[in-house]
C-alpha cells in the first residue's frame, strides 16, 4: 500500500519555495507520492454546490489564490527527485485532449517517469462554462472520449481520431511518455458514471469518502463500493484485481460521531483507529491512501507530517 499527502497549490502555503519545501520532506519522510489539485476560476467559495462538505460550501484557505495544476507539477518534479506526482484530479475537460496529452507526456518525461494521472469529468458549471469548449452538459461524455484519445496519443505512432470532440490525423505526437504504455490513470469519482469509467480504463478507482450523494464514508459502504467496482470490471471485460483503489482521505483523527449507517467514520476518533483503518483498508485491497495536512501555515503542516510518520507510518 502507498501513503501520499496534498501538497497545498492554493491558499498561503502556495509559495513556490513553501510548497519546494513541504515536497522534500514528504519526501525525506518516506511519503510514496504527493497530490495536487485543478481548479482555474472559482466563484464565490461560499456559495453551496460543493459535493464533498456537509454545509456544501467549498473550503478554500484563501479563496482566489490557485496555482495551476500541471504548471505546478512541473515546478515539484524539478525540486524533487523520488516522489510521485499525482493529479488529485485533472478536471479532463478543462484541457483539449491533444494538448493535455502533450502537456501529460512532457510531464512524465521530465519527472523522470514519476506521474499518475486522476481524472475527473468536474462538478463545477461555473467554472466549466468559463474554461471548457465543450458544454457542462455533455462533461462525462467530453471526459470518455479525452482520455480516450490521450491513451492512443500516447501509444500509437500514428493515431487517426474522429470522435464528436477530437480530431486528429496525420500528425506525429514526441515523446511519448516515459511510463509504458502510459501513466498510470486513477479515475475520481464515486457516481454510476465515475465507477463505469474506472472500470473501463482505470488503473484504479480513486473515491472520497465523504461524497454526500454517495457516501463512502464507513467501512460497509467502502467495502460494498469495491464490490462494485469489481462486477463493473468484470462487465467491462476487465480483471478487477488489475483495478487499484486509492483512498482520499481529508480529515483523519479528529472527533465524529457515527455516520448515518450506524457505522464509525473512517480515519475519526483518534490515531488508533487511523492505523487500524489503514490496515482494514489495505485487507479489502486499498492499495494507496493520502492524507491531507494542508492548512495556513506551513511549519504547522509540516510538523502535522512529521508527527504522523511517527505516529502512523512508523507503526504500519
Amino acid at each position: 500500500m502507498q501513503i501520499g499527502f496534498n501538497l497545498p497549490n492554493s491558499g498561503p502555503m502556495a509559495e513556490p519555495e513553501t510548497m519546494a519545501r513541504v515536497a522534500r520532506l514528504g519526501e525525506e519522510l518516506g511519503f510514496d507520492y504527493l497530490t495536487l489539485t485543478d481548479h482555474i476560476a472559482l466563484p464565490d467559495t461560499g456559495v453551496p454546490g460543493y459535493p464533498y462538505s456537509d454545509s456544501g460550501a467549498f473550503y478554500e484557505p484563501e479563496p482566489g489564490r490557485r496555482l495551476e495544476q500541471l504548471t505546478a507539477a512541473a515546478w515539484i518534479a524539478a525540486r524533487t527527485g523520488r516522489i510521485r506526482l499525482v493529479l488529485a484530479v485533472l478536471v479532463v475537460p478543462h484541457r483539449p485532449a491533444v494538448l493535455a496529452a502533450k502537456m501529460l507526456s512532457t510531464l512524465d518525461v521530465l519527472s523522470g517517469g514519476r506521474l499518475t494521472v486522476g481524472i475527473g469529468a468536474g462538478w463545477l458549471q461555473a467554472e466549466l462554462d468559463a474554461v471548457a469548449t465543450t458544454p457542462f452538459a455533455e462533461r462525462g461524455a467530453v471526459t470518455d472520449e479525452y482520455v480516450d484519445a490521450m491513451r492512443r496519443l500516447w501509444t500509437e505512432d500514428k493515431p487517426r481520431i474522429a470522435g464528436k470532440y477530437v480530431r486528429y490525423d496525420g500528425l506525429v505526437m514526441e515523446p511519448k511518455p516515459l511510463q509504458k504504455p502510459h501513466p498510470p490513470i486513477w479515475v475520481g469519482g464515486e457516481s454510476g458514471p465515475s465507477m463505469r469509467r474506472a472500470a473501463r480504463v482505470g488503473d484504479a478507482w480513486y473515491p472520497i469518502g465523504s461524497n454526500k450523494a454517495h457516501l463512502l464514508d464507513t467501512l460497509p459502504r467502502l467495502e460494498a463500493g469495491i464490490a462494485k467496482l469489481r462486477r463493473l470490471a468484470e462487465a467491462a471485460g476487465r480483471d478487477p484485481e488489475r483495478i487499484g483503489v486509492a483512498y482520499r482521505v481529508k480529515r483523519h483523527g479528529h472527533e465524529a460521531p457515527p455516520a448515518s449507517d450506524g457505522h464509525r467514520r473512517l480515519f475519526t476518533n483518534g490515531i488508533a483507529n487511523v492505523i487500524a483503518d489503514i490496515k482494514a483498508l489495505r485487507a479489502l485491497g486499498v492499495t494507496a491512501i493520502d492524507f491531507d495536512f494542508e492548512g495556513r501555515e506551513a511549519e504547522k503542516s509540516m510538523a502535522d507530517m512529521r508527527r504522523f510518520r511517527a505516529e502512523v507510518m512508523d507503526r504500519i
